[in-house]
């Protein structure tokens, strides 16, 4: 019986062991898509107490609780950090075999050398000792990501963002760069018009421009695209449910934006329509930048209204949807593709049943121009777990080339989930030396190794083209 979350933990044959520790376990880290918060790495914080940094704003964990049955107050309410993470141990040891067991237990091993397992006897003890740490230098926000070996994060910021934070970390000259990615959900969001108004609104005073026409509009979005690149920006990306790809004319969503300054209701196809328009516009801003553009297809959100209500969104009340994704993605890319306006893409899928429909439009689009232009992206969210990750790793294996993947990324708002591309890497080494084993490949660490580094970091470097 091997000892639980050893140095050899996911690694079940020598191989396995070799090529995570002599050629992925180094490599640096390029999380090119997380949600920390700018100003937190800009000012380089430190957290008061583990519950701040581990359970604030933690989707995963606050889930677990509720379906553990602690009450709202001891998750998001106004309970003490104490008692919140008290709750939290005690639901520990009911998580086995969900992901959040793994990671609870590496975050402890790898930022706090802690490895006596969380329960409510040991929580009080593990609450001080690494609270204690937290307030000291070495466990700043910036230490922690040095730690990891990080090289590189890419925050997810509205075309509203003033990036003050991220222009004032740039001129530190840090170990790690930080940069923004453009993400503009909120800029085709007209299925709230008052919402959406509001923030045409507060567009026209950041570009200092009257927004009245459709290319005012345009014009003004661009501005903040143009001053994204000036700061260094070359990622877009967009939380979608499906890709919009309507048939529109540019007669139609001059229309359609005269009707949403007018406070018109828009009827479905035209909302549809003005998203498709959107999304394009955004899409060939992006090639002509040479920007990396991503798409996180498949979330159903808000699913329970009364949380919703009482919380707001982003509180844990969203899940996978089951959703039609083949028809408009292909012709959303053909589109860009036929005019020879299809940027870097990678394509994220929430729904596991659509893994094999994703793996495969990639290759209609990968035209020789860049090793591995479109992506089949990491397993995300809900499938960013031993299963999920065994699931995606092996669809791009059979579809596409894995060789060519652009590696892990931690879409966390939390300093203490990097440990997660550990937990990819050591699974991606564990899936090549089964094949070893089994006699699927040669017992040719050196190549197979080389192709690990690939993936774990290299191909990153070389497809994002970071400007610093």
């Amino acid at each position: 019986m091997k000892p639980f979350l050893d140095e050899n933990f996911l690694l079940h044959s020598k191989p396995a062991q070799e090529l995570y520790h002599n050629y992925a376990k180094e490599q640096p880290i390029i999380d090119y898509h997380n949600h920390l918060i700018p100003e937190q790495v800009a000012h380089d914080i430190n957290f008061e107490n583990l519950t701040q940094i581990w359970l604030y704003g933690d989707h995963y964990k606050w889930r677990a609780m509720r379906t553990n049955g602690v009450d709202e107050r001891y998750v998001t309410g106004d309970a003490s950090d104490l008692e919140k993470f008290q709750k939290w141990a005690e639901t520990v040891p009911y998580t086995m075999r969900n992901p959040l067991y793994h990671w609870t237990h590496l975050e402890l091993q790898r930022y706090f050398n802690i490895h006596e397992l969380l329960t409510p006897k040991s929580a009080e003890k593990i609450y001080n000792q690494c609270s204690e740490l937290l307030q000291t230098q070495d466990y700043s926000v910036r230490s922690l990501l040095r730690k990891m070996n990080v090289e590189a994060i890419c925050t997810t910021d509205d075309p509203l963002d003033s990036l003050e934070h991220h222009q004032a970390f740039a001129k530190e000259n840090d170990t790690f760069i930080m940069l923004p990615a453009f993400r503009p959900d909120k800029a085709m969001a007209c299925d709230n018009l008052e919402t959406f108004n509001a923030y045409i609104n507060k567009l026209e005073q950041i570009t200092n421009q009257s927004i009245t026409t459709l290319n005012d509009f345009l014009s003004a979005l661009k501005s903040r695209h143009d001053y994204f690149a000036a700061h260094d920006c070359s990622v877009s990306d967009h939380g979608l449910e499906h890709i919009y790809a309507e048939d529109y004319t540019e007669a139609e969503i001059t229309a359609i934006f005269g009707k949403i300054r007018n406070n018109q209701p828009l009827a479905l196809s035209e909302r549809l329509k003005f998203k498709s328009a959107l999304l394009i516009y955004f899409a060939e801003w992006d090639h002509e930048k040479g920007w990396v553009q991503q798409y996180h297809l498949g979330a159903l959100r808000n699913n329970n209204t009364r949380m919703l209500s009482l919380l707001g969104p982003d509180t844990g009340w969203d899940s996978i949807g089951d959703f039609t994704q083949a028809q408009a993605l292909s012709k959303f890319l053909n589109k860009l593709d036929s005019t020879n306006k299809l940027a870097k893409t990678i394509i994220y899928n929430l729904n596991p049943a659509d893994n094999e429909l994703i793996a495969a439009m990639i290759g209609n689009f990968n035209d020789g121009s860049v090793a591995g232009k479109v992506q089949f992206g990491s397993a995300w969210w809900f499938l960013d777990q031993k299963d999920g990750m065994t699931k995606q790793i092996n669809t791009l294996s059979n579809m596409g080339l894995l060789s060519r993947l652009v590696g892990m990324l931690t879409d966390s708002r939390s300093f203490l989930s990097f440990p997660r591309h550990e937990y990819f890497r050591r699974l991606l080494c564990n899936l090549f030396a089964e094949d070893i084993v089994n006699g699927e490949l040669p017992h040719d660490l050196e190549w197979i190794g080389k192709i690990i580094q690939d993936i774990c970091y290299s191909n990153a470097k070389n497809y994002f083209n970071f400007k610093r």
